[in-house]
């Protein structure tokens, strides 16, 4: 999948490696760019793992509810769970995460659309894992520049919330195609907006067929405990390894 428009130029014979993005110009490097930041990701993975700590990295808009379904989560979780966050500026996410009961660590990134794996290396390091079984990484609201980056994590999760409306999945095919959960948030307010939670699906699962599905509401908690029990089962099954 070209990650500049994500169309899949590996299956439709209509594009190829040579294919142009008006605006964009096209430059050939020896290595990937990519490649430095995988590194990076593999020893993170490695560690958390070896520790028995289980990873997810959450991808989304902004608003759509990432922060208060993870104060959701550190009420039920406590000090198992850890969290990593991403934003430009400001500590008000990782404030409400310590507020909820579970640790938190602020990322800044300063203009930055997304995290990267050596930042979020040096904020493990900064961190006490002690106790921890569950690290979850708030990505920078954005569904576009993180998609492409590994950060370490077991699994990616994207959050879609009704107000964002039910076409986004082919939008944003470049995440849509990489997660292992879509979170469908908000639920709610289903009797208001016209969001077919049906169509969203079946459209990721024309992208990507290896994802679990989470319809739920992060403010009134309705469908949180399908997310959790998932989590639970996912610690146990790393444990158990």
């Amino acid at each position: 999948m070209c990650e500049t428009c994500g169309c899949p130029e590996a299956k439709n014979p209509t594009f190829g490696h040579a294919h142009h993005h008006p605006g964009t110009a096209t430059i050939t490097v020896g290595e990937d760019v990519l490649s430095k930041n995988n590194l990076y990701a593999e020893k993170n993975r490695a560690l958390i793992s070896s520790r028995g700590i289980f990873s997810i990295n959450i991808i989304s808009s902004p608003g759509s509810g990432k922060t208060t379904l993870l104060e959701a989560l550190g009420h039920h979780f406590g000090q198992d769970m850890t969290v990593i966050e991403g934003d430009v500026q400001t500590t008000r996410d990782a404030e409400r995460i310590i507020r909820s009961g579970s640790r938190a660590y602020q990322i800044q990134t300063n203009g930055a659309c997304h995290l990267d794996a050596h930042a979020v290396g040096h904020a493990m390091d900064d961190l006490d894992l002690t106790g921890c079984r569950l690290l979850v990484i708030e990505n920078v609201g954005n569904l576009v520049c993180p998609a492409g980056y590994d950060l370490g994590e077991h699994e990616k999760m994207a959050i879609l919330s009704l107000p964002e409306g039910d076409d986004k999945v082919l939008k944003y095919p470049a995440l849509f195609s990489r997660i292992q959960g879509l979170i469908i948030n908000k639920i709610d307010l289903r009797d208001y907006l016209d969001f077919d939670m049906e169509k969203a699906i079946n459209e990721c699962r024309s992208l990507n067929r290896q994802f679990d599905v989470f319809k739920l509401s992060a403010k009134t908690h309705e469908g949180v405990s399908k997310l959790t029990d998932y989590l639970e089962q996912r610690m146990d099954s790393l444990k158990a390894s």
